[in-house]
C-alpha cells in the first residue's frame, strides 16, 4: 500500500514539473506551440537507486547525517532529513540587516525581457530533435527585486566576500549565514539574492538568463547588479574570485556554474541543488548545442581544470522529463551523476550529495545540508578578517 501511495504521489509530482520546465512530454501528436496545451500523459514514476550500475561510487552516510565539511567526493544521504541546527533562527546570535533593491528592464543594457505565452510549449525542430522551437516567445518587460543580506559583523568601508544566489529572496540562506558567521564557520559574507526575470525554461526570461551557456548573466550581475548593491546596501564587494561564490537550484544551479565556468576570473566557488545540467538552452547555440548537458558531455572532460570548487546535490526522486524532444538529455539524476564523474576525473575539489527520499530542490534536504554545503564551499578561506 505504501509503494502504491508513493507511486501516485511521485506521478503527480513529475507531471507538475512539465509545466514548471516549459516542455510537454511525448504524445502521439505534439500540441502546436500556438495553441493552449492539453494535459500530457504522465511518464512512469521513477525513484533512482544510488547504487545503480554506472553511477559514481559513493560513501553511504548514517541516516540523518551530513557529509564532512572538509571532504571531497561522493556521498549518499539517508531518507530522513532532519534540519541542521544552523537552519533555524537563533535568538542569541547577531542578525544581519536586509536591504531590498528594485530593478527594471528599462534600465538594463543586457536584458530587455521576454516571456512565453501562457499554456504554450515548444515543439521539436523536425531537422534536429535536440533543438526546441518556441514561436510563442515575445518581448516583455520585467521588474525584479535584489535582496541583500549584510552580516552584523561587516565593518563599514572594508572589502567583503560575497555569494550571489538565484531565484531570490533566499531567507533560509540569510538565517544559516547568521548562525555560521557567528560560529566562525564561514567568513562574514554578504549575500546577494537576485529574483529571476519571470517564467521558466525555453522562451522565458528566467530560462534565457539561467540556461544560456555564455558569460552574459555573470556580466549582467557584474556591471548592473553589483554597483547597485554597493551603493544601496553601503558595502564594498571584493574583486578576488576566491572570495566570490554563486549558488542556485534547478536552472539557478546550472546558472551558478555557468557564471564561474565562463568567468573564472570572477567566481571560484559554486553551490547547486538539483542542477539543471541538461539540454534546456534556448535559443539554440552552436557553440554549446546541448545546453548545460555539454558540461559533462564535452566541456569539463575536454578543458583543463578551472579553479572552481563545487558542492552539488540531487534527489532520488528528482526530475526525469523525456518530453517531446526525445533527445536523451533530460534526466536530472543522470546529469548530476555524470557531473560528479567528470569532475572527479579532472581532479576538481567537489562534493556530490545523492539524497534519498528527496525531490527536486527538496526543501527538507536543503534545511539539512545548506550549513554543511556552505562550510564545504568556503573551506580553506580565512574566516577572520577579509581579503583585499
Amino acid at each position: 500500500m505504501r509503494r502504491l501511495w508513493n507511486f501516485l504521489c511521485l506521478s503527480t509530482f513529475i507531471a507538475g514539473t512539465f509545466a514548471a520546465h516549459g516542455q510537454a512530454p511525448a504524445a502521439s501528436a505534439p500540441t502546436p506551440a500556438s495553441t493552449p496545451a492539453t494535459r500530457p500523459p504522465r511518464p512512469p514514476a521513477t525513484t533512482r537507486d544510488p547504487h545503480t550500475p554506472g553511477y559514481v561510487t559513493a560513501t553511504e552516510l548514517p541516516d540523518g547525517a551530513n557529509a564532512p565539511a572538509n571532504a571531497d567526493g561522493n556521498f549518499i544521504l539517508g531518507p530522513t532529513h532532519p534540519p541542521a541546527p544552523e537552519s533555524a533562527e537563533q535568538p542569541d546570535v547577531p542578525h544581519g540587516r536586509v536591504v531590498e533593491i528594485t530593478m527594471n528592464s528599462a534600465d538594463s543594457k543586457r536584458y530587455s525581457g521576454i516571456a512565453r505565452e501562457p499554456n504554450t510549449f515548444g515543439t521539436p525542430d523536425p531537422a534536429d530533435p535536440a533543438k526546441l522551437l518556441v514561436p510563442t516567445s515575445h518581448p516583455a518587460p520585467w521588474t525584479r527585486h535584489v535582496t541583500v543580506y549584510v552580516p552584523a559583523q561587516y565593518v563599514p568601508g572594508t572589502v567583503a566576500p560575497f555569494i550571489v544566489g538565484a531565484d531570490g529572496p533566499d531567507r533560509m540562506l540569510f538565517t544559516v549565514l547568521d548562525n555560521l558567521i557567528a560560529g566562525h564557520k564561514v567568513p562574514a559574507l554578504v549575500a546577494i539574492s537576485i529574483s529571476n526575470g519571470g517564467g521558466d525554461a525555453q522562451g522565458s526570461e528566467r530560462g534565457l538568463e539561467y540556461d544560456t551557456m555564455s558569460g552574459l548573466y555573470a556580466e549582467w550581475v557584474e556591471n548592473e547588479v553589483l554597483p547597485l548593491v554597493e551603493a544601496q546596501a553601503q558595502v564594498k564587494l571584493t574583486k578576488d574570485p576566491d572570495a566570490r561564490a554563486t549558488m542556485g537550484g534547478s536552472s539557478g544551479g546550472s546558472c551558478a556554474l555557468i557564471m564561474a565556468w565562463y568567468h573564472p576570473e570572477l567566481y571560484h566557488r559554486v553551490l547547486t541543488y538539483s542542477g539543471t545540467y541538461i539540454n534546456q538552452q534556448w535559443p539554440y547555440n552552436s557553440q554549446a548545442p546541448h545546453g548545460a548537458w555539454e558540461f559533462h558531455e564535452h566541456l569539463i572532460p575536454n578543458t583543463p581544470a578551472k579553479p572552481i570548487r563545487i558542492w552539488m546535490e540531487v534527489g532520488d526522486k528528482d526530475l526525469f522529463n523525456p518530453n517531446a524532444m526525445k533527445d536523451g538529455m533530460h534526466d536530472w539524476v543522470v546529469a548530476n551523476e555524470q557531473m560528479a564523474k567528470v569532475l572527479a576525473a579532472k581532479g576538481y575539489h567537489y562534493q556530490f550529495v545523492f539524497a534519498e527520499n528527496a525531490g527536486h530542490v527538496d526543501h527538507a534536504v536543503k534545511l539539512q545540508t545548506l550549513p554543511e554545503a556552505l562550510e564545504y564551499l568556503w573551506h580553506g578561506y580565512p574566516i577572520s578578517g577579509t581579503k583585499n
